[in-house]
């Protein structure tokens, strides 16, 4: 059976639109980073290979 007073106690309000997007697009940014990051990593390795 269900616990209403336990369910109640772990409800998180969703974002408002501002927050949402927000989050959303850190969360891009964030992943453009890794990517950056991941290609400079293949660069350096390849430099490294040739030497």
């Amino acid at each position: 059976m269900i616990d209403f007073e336990e369910e109640l106690k772990k409800f998180q309000p969703s974002l408002e639109v501002e927050d949402a997007e927000e989050a959303i697009n850190g969360y891009q940014n964030t992943m453009d980073m890794v990517e950056m990051m991941l290609k400079l990593g293949d660069r350096t390795k390849t430099k490294e290979e040739q030497e």
